[in-house]
């Protein structure tokens, strides 16, 4: 068989096609040729997607920078790369600036209570209805994200134990807080909110995570589980 004959990603072993491979062993197995092959979809007549990615990188010394300070004229230079996959292939380097830009942010470091009310009043502690968050933390107590669980009425909303860990683990946190706003302005925490709190620290008991307080807020105060030693 002619060594240009080309054989299209559906007829290549499991191993070898990029989104199986991703999808089988992780993101980390593919090369950088690969992962922008994913994003192209498809190379040209005599040329592989896979191929036609690492000539691309070639071109700039496989420097992934430098690939993302291309722009769509000098990619469509490229045989096999139209507007469409140009824009695909600037768009995807931008995310990625963006993403090393957010991560050098320093995380904020959950150091108090008071740390969790100054984050969260802004965000629940004016709002007409009750929502439940999850504060995710790492093990250096710095926060990771901030999830909104649930949105309900003002007599209380509903909690996804599995939910809740399930986004732990899928972010590898270590440690997470509860919150929740009491629009009336009450700080004293309802029999379903102890309910709740113990469900948690028990589910994240088994799985490693620790729950490690839950607080209450309103629009000028809060009342923290641990604080005042009901936790």
């Amino acid at each position: 068989m002619p060594e240009n004959s080309f054989f299209p990603i559906t007829n290549w072993s499991e191993d070898d096609k990029p989104r199986e491979k991703l999808m089988l062993k992780g993101k980390s197995a593919l090369s950088d040729a690969e992962l922008i092959a994913i994003l192209i979809g498809s190379g040209s007549r005599n040329e592989s997607a896979v191929d036609l990615s690492k000539r691309i990188l070639c071109s700039v010394n496989n420097n992934l920078s430098a690939l993302g300070k291309l722009s769509i004229s000098q990619l469509i230079n490229f045989k096999g790369i139209g507007e469409a996959k140009a824009i695909s292939i600037i768009s995807a380097l931008e995310l990625g600036r963006r993403r090393r830009v957010e991560e050098a942010v320093e995380l904020t470091k959950i150091t108090s209570s008071k740390t969790i009310f100054e984050m969260m009043q802004p965000i629940i502690g004016e709002l007409p209805h009750e929502e439940f968050w999850i504060v995710y933390l790492n093990n250096s107590n710095k926060v990771i994200s901030k999830s909104q669980l649930s949105k309900g009425g003002i007599t209380g909303t509903l909690v996804d134990v599995r939910l809740v860990f399930k986004m732990a683990l899928e972010m590898g946190a270590t440690g997470l807080i509860l919150c929740h706003n009491h629009p009336s302005g009450t700080l004293i925490p309802s029999d379903a909110d102890k309910q709740i709190t113990r469900k948690l620290k028990l589910a994240g008991d088994s799985l490693e995570i620790k729950v490690l307080d839950h607080l209450i807020i309103t629009e000028m105060n809060y009342f923290s589980f641990v604080d005042e030693g009901i936790f």
